[in-house]
C-alpha cells in the first residue's frame, strides 16, 4: 500500500480529532464514556490479554519500555502502547518491539469512521482503541499500557491488569490535574484496582498517604520498589551504564548494565526490578538472568528514543525528552556530568507549561538556541528567549527546530557538546532534521 494512504489516514484523525498536542486540555474528555462505547464497539478487545498499566509523572515511558523489553526476553508476546511518538505514528503501538504496521492503521481507521463521526472522540482515545484492536488480533499475552495524562480518567483506565506501577509524582499540568503533589497523586493513583497490587516507584512523603488510601480502600497491596531494591551506581560509557543491584530482602548483590544512559534511570530501573517481583508472585516467569540480560539490551528490543540518546560523537549531541520541572531538572544533572569546551542547547516548551522554574534549573554558562516545534501548542521562540533572558540565559531565537540545529551545529566545534531538550515535539523534529 503507498504511504499516500497512509498519510491520507493521518491527516484525517489529525484534523478531524481533538489532539493535546494541539489543542492542550481543551481535547482531553474528562470522563471514559467515549472509551467504553469504542472498547463495546469492538467486543472488549482489552479483556482479551493480560495487562500492566504504568503511571506517573516522569519516567513511565522508560519504565514501559523496560518492562516490554524483560517480556519479550522471556518469550512473551508482548504489546507496548506510550504516547506521544517522537518520529513516526506507528511507534505508539508495539509487538514484540515492532510497530503497528501502516496498513493497519490505515484499514482500522476505516472501520472507525463511522463511530467517529457519531460520538466525536478524542485523538488519543482512538489511538487508545486502536492499541487494544492491533493487540488482540496480534494475539499478545501481555501488553504494557501507559497512561497519557493522569489515571483516573486516562482513557487507558478501562483496563483491569495484572500489575498497576506509578513512577513518581511532581508537578506537570497542573491546570488538568491539580496545584498540589497531593491533588496529582490522587489524579494517578485512580488506576489502582481492587485487588491488584501496585508498585510504587518513589516514596514521597506528601504523597505517601494518598497511595496508603487508595490501596486500602481496594484491598490492593502497595508495595513500594525503594522497599525490594536499590541500586548503586558504578560507570558509564558511551554504549551503557553500570550497577551493583541489591535485592533488599536477599540480601543479595547483582551487576546490572543498561543501554539507557540517563543517571535519572537509577529510580526507574529500581521501579522495573520491583515490578518484576511482584509479577513473578503472580506467576510469570522471568528469571533474574533474563531481567539482567533484557535492561542491557532495551532499545534494541523496543525501539526505544530520546531518553539522554547520544545521537552523535566529536562533537557530542545528546536528545532528551525532559519536559517538566522535575524531568528538565535530572537532565540538567546529567548534563552537568558531560566535558566540553562549550556547551550549547537547542530547546523549546508548549505554552501552557509553567516553564519559569524550569528554566532556573538550567546553567546560565550554556549557549542557547530557543525554538518552538511545528505545533499550534508551541510557546513561540521570542517569548521563550525573553523569559529565558530574565533569568540569565543567553541566546538567539530560531523560527523552527530545524534553524536552531542548524545554527547550533554551525558554531560548535569538535570539542563542544550540544543538548536537544524541552519536549517530545522539540526532539522529533530534531531527529528528523539531523537525519
Amino acid at each position: 500500500m503507498p504511504d499516500t494512504a497512509y498519510q491520507q489516514t493521518l491527516d484525517y484523525l489529525y484534523s478531524r480529532l481533538p489532539m493535546f498536542s494541539k489543542l492542550g486540555k481543551d481535547a482531553i474528555k474528562a470522563d471514559l464514556t467515549n472509551i467504553r462505547k469504542l472498547c463495546a464497539a469492538f467486543g472488549d478487545p482489552q479483556l482479551s490479554f493480560k495487562s500492566i498499566h504504568i503511571a506517573g509523572t516522569n519516567g513511565k515511558g522508560s519504565t514501559s519500555h523496560m518492562l516490554a523489553a524483560i517480556l519479550q526476553q522471556n518469550g512473551y508476546k508482548t504489546g507496548l502502547y506510550t504516547s506521544p511518538h517522537i518520529l513516526d505514528f506507528t511507534e505508539r503501538i508495539r509487538v514484540n518491539g515492532i510497530s503497528a504496521h501502516k496498513k493497519w492503521i490505515v484499514s482500522f481507521t476505516e472501520r472507525c469512521k463511522e463511530i467517529i463521526e457519531e460520538i466525536s472522540p478524542s485523538f488519543f482515545e482512538i489511538t487508545v482503541i486502536m492499541a487494544f484492536v492491533y493487540f488482540k488480533e496480534h494475539g499478545v499475552d501481555v501488553a504494557v499500557i501507559e497512561t497519557g495524562l493522569g489515571g483516573r480518567l486516562d482513557s487507558t483506565n478501562i483496563i483491569t491488569p495484572i500489575l498497576s506501577v506509578i513512577t513518581n509524582i511532581s508537578y506537570d499540568h497542573k491546570d488538568i490535574l491539580g496545584n498540589t503533589l497531593t491533588e496529582i497523586a490522587a489524579e494517578k493513583a485512580g488506576i489502582i484496582k481492587p485487588g491488584i497490587q501496585v508498585v510504587i516507584g518513589e516514596q514521597q512523603a506528601e504523597t505517601a498517604q494518598v497511595f496508603f488510601e487508595h490501596a486500602f480502600r481496594n484491598k490492593a497491596t502497595l508495595f513500594y520498589a525503594e522497599s525490594l531494591w536499590d541500586l548503586v551506581r558504578i560507570k558509564q560509557d558511551a554504549k551503557y551504564q553500570y550497577f551493583k543491584a541489591v535485592n533488599r530482602a536477599q540480601q543479595e548483590m547483582y551487576d546490572l548494565k543498561t543501554d539507557l544512559l540517563g543517571t535519572y534511570q537509577r529510580h526507574n530501573i529500581i521501579t522495573v526490578l520491583a515490578a518484576c517481583n511482584v509479577l513473578t508472585s503472580i506467576g510469570l516467569q522471568l528469571p533474574l538472568d533474563n531481567i539482567l540480560k533484557a535492561l542491557s539490551n532495551v532499545k534494541q528490543l523496543t525501539g526505544l528514543r530520546g531518553r539522554w540518546e547520544q545521537l552523535q560523537q566529536h562533537p557530542t549531541i545528546i536528545a532528551d525528552v525532559g519536559h517538566n520541572e522535575a524531568g528538565v531538572g535530572e537532565v540538567v544533572k546529567q548534563w552537568g556530568l558531560v566535558t566540553a569546551k562549550w556547551k550549547h542547547v537547542v530547546i523549546g516548551f508548549v505554552k501552557d507549561k509553567e516553564i519559569t522554574n524550569v528554566l532556573a534549573l538550567l546553567p546560565s554558562d550554556n549557549v542557547y538556541y530557543f525554538c518552538n516545534a511545528n505545533i499550534p501548542r508551541a510557546l513561540p521562540a521570542e517569548q521563550l528567549q525573553e523569559q529565558a533572558n530574565a533569568v540569565g540565559l543567553k541566546g538567539m531565537a530560531y523560527p523552527t527546530v530545524k534553524d536552531a540545529v542548524k545554527a547550533a551545529l554551525h558554531e560548535m566545534s569538535k570539542e563542544d557538546a550540544l543538548l536537544i531538550t524541552g519536549s517530545f515535539f522539540i526532539v522529533a523534529e530534531a531527529l528528523e532534521a539531523m537525519a
